[in-house]
């Protein structure tokens, strides 16, 4: 529901409100958003404590919320104002054995009864606009303990002049800023910008609107406030379709003035990096990577062998980080392979210059690798590799799908993911470009 946001109402104070929520229960989410989304966010937002204390604020139903407690390991209290979320919330934590690391609490998002530096991490996605940006922010200030981070998502103008009819429709709504007046805003809480992400379309439609417009088709209009509930959906959708260029959700990883920052373990400060698809002025700076990342030229070759096989290289898959001053220092690749003749990718090699490892710099360049594969419509990718990285990803075991290595491996290094879990995976076994001499 923070498309068009509808009312911080409790149930049972209007048709209208009622039906909104009708609408809504049981979607997979409540707004744009997504699990690679959430995971990109927590990994910006790390190092963090072991078992670190989060307040997922405006927590809807608890995708976030699972997810925090689950994968980093957290303990999260849960806040909604909406009693049946916080139930189901409650019931899917204690179905999934999280039962100890999850507490719901319905209460206002900026009345919150929480001591000073209660909160190593605040965790809100897309539920911001329902006490604003500015308030959320000057409240939630206190709540954060020293080293403490505030991930939020709002929704702002990605253009100057956006078109009449959109500026027409958020002005009566939820009046919107550019991302520079946000990050001014920030900073005037007292917040510095440590990381800014927009949300990629799929988030919206994929994640978000296809849901719900089947949920629509299935809506009862004699509901009472139904009408005007699907009118008002309906409308977003359209204007989402129409002028979804002029506006876009965009992340926001912000951190107190006062506190100091994180810092991965080789003690360099975090940074906000940027990736790109390679250029024929790259190649040389990719060797050079490649070189200082391992201890032979082995993975270097492979990069320049792959880039001179057609059959292997695809143009826009091979993937740069590229720091503020414009150095390269990140390097993700994906190849064709192919499963029993079947079209597949193999991500392989990834390196980074031992000067940015850990910063973030490796994954930048791997998500935004699998982001331009899922662009183009690819689906099944593999990797050997670490079992301790990769599947923060969405990377898991490759038998799990039936697909085996030609070569003896540990089963658990081995790993697949589909990046549209909607599609077919072949099975059988993997067929790598000739470079990889196997």
């Amino acid at each position: 529901m923070n498309g068009t946001p509808a009312p911080d109402y409790a149930p049972g104070t209007d048709p209208l409100t009622e039906a909104f929520f009708g609408l809504h229960r049981g979607l997979p989410r409540q707004g744009p958003g997504s699990d690679t989304t959430t995971r990109q966010l927590l990994e910006a937002a790390g190092p963090l404590p072991e078992h670190p204390r989060v307040l997922d604020v405006g927590c809807g139903p608890g995708r976030s919320t699972l997810l925090l407690a689950e994968e980093a390991e957290a303990h999260v209290t849960a806040v909604d104002v909406h009693q049946p979320f916080l139930d189901s919330l409650a019931a899917e934590a204690a179905r999934r054995g999280l039962g100890d690391r999850v507490t719901v609490l319905n209460c206002s998002m900026d009345r919150l009864p929480f001591p000073d530096l209660s909160f190593d991490v605040i965790w809100a996605e897309g539920s911001v606009y329902t006490v604003g940006f500015d308030i959320a922010l000057r409240a939630w200030h206190r709540l954060l303990a020293p080293g403490g981070v505030l991930v939020v998502t709002e929704i702002e103008w990605t253009v100057p002049e956006p078109a009449a009819p959109v500026r027409m429709y958020w002005e009566a709504s939820y009046p919107l800023r550019t991302r520079a007046a946000n990050s001014d805003a920030a900073q005037a809480a007292g917040y510095q910008v440590r990381a800014y992400l927009p949300l990629p379309e799929s988030d919206w439609w994929d994640e978000y609107y296809t849901p719900l417009a089947q949920r629509i088709a299935r809506a009862d209009p004699l509901q009472p406030g139904m009408p005007q509930a699907l009118a008002a959906t309906r409308a977003e959708i359209v204007m989402r379709s129409e002028h979804g260029s002029d506006y876009n959700y965009a992340a926001y990883l912000l951190q107190p003035h006062d506190h100091a920052p994180h810092t991965p373990e080789n003690g360099t400060a975090m940074t906000t990096w940027t990736t790109r698809p390679e250029t024929a002025e790259d190649i040389t700076a990719i060797r050079d990577i490649n070189l200082a990342a391992f201890p032979a030229a082995e993975e270097a070759d492979l990069v320049d062998a792959l880039r001179a096989d057609p059959q292997a290289w695809i143009d826009g898959l091979s993937m740069v980080t590229e720091a503020p001053d414009g150095t390269l220092v990140g390097h993700a690749l994906l190849t064709r392979c192919h499963v029993d003749g079947a079209s597949a990718l193999a991500l392989a090699p990834c390196a980074v210059l031992p000067s940015a490892q850990r910063t973030g710099a490796g994954s930048a360049a791997i998500r935004a690798a699998l982001d331009a594969a899922r662009a183009m419509g690819e689906n099944l990718v593999l990797v050997l590799g670490h079992t301790d990285y990769y599947p923060r990803f969405g990377f898991t075991p490759a038998s799990r799908f039936g697909i085996r290595a030609p070569f003896e491996v540990p089963d658990e290094a081995m790993m697949a993911m589909a990046l549209d879990d909607t599609r077919p995976v072949p099975t059988g076994t993997i067929q790598y470009p000739a470079a990889f001499g196997v």
